[in-house]
C-alpha cells in the first residue's frame, strides 16, 4: 500500500476529510472534527496512526511486530502501523475503519445520523 492507496482508504469513508494542523507534510484525517488517522503519506516507511479499543491495542502490538503503540499520541487508545507489507491489506482497511467507527461511535446520534450511519 501506498500514501495515495491510504488516503484514498481514509477519504472513502462518510464525511472523512483531509487537514493539516501539524504541518503541509503531516494528513490528519477527521470526521466531524474529530480525528481517527494520522500519516506522513510521504513517509519512509508509510505508516498510520490509528485509534483503537485499548485491549485490542495490546492484542495487535503482541501479534504484529508492524503495530507499535501509537507515535506522539495517548498509547492505551491508539497504535502506529507500519505498512511494510507484512500486513495484508485487507487487515489495514479493517483497521482503518475501526478508527472511524470508534470515532463515530462518540458523535451525538444528530451527527451519525447526518453521516448515514444507523443507530
Amino acid at each position: 500500500m501506498d500514501g495515495k492507496a491510504l488516503k484514498r482508504l481514509c477519504l472513502g469513508l462518510a464525511g472523512a476529510e483531509e487537514t493539516f494542523p501539524f504541518g503541509a507534510e503531516t494528513s490528519v484525517f477527521k470526521v466531524a472534527g474529530k480525528m481517527f488517522a494520522l500519516s506522513r503519506l510521504d513517509g519512509d516507511p508509510l505508516s498510520v496512526s490509528l485509534k483503537c479499543d485499548p485491549a485490542l491495542a495490546e492484542e495487535l502490538r503482541a501479534a504484529h511486530p508492524a503495530i507499535s503503540p501509537g507515535y506522539h499520541l495517548n498509547k492505551r487508545h491508539w497504535n502506529t502501523v507500519v505498512l511494510d507489507g507484512s500486513l495484508p491489506e485487507r487487515m489495514i482497511a479493517d483497521l482503518i475503519e475501526d478508527s472511524y467507527d470508534l470515532v463515530v461511535s462518540q458523535l451525538p446520534r444528530v451527527r451519525r445520523r447526518a453521516l448515514g450511519v444507523p443507530d
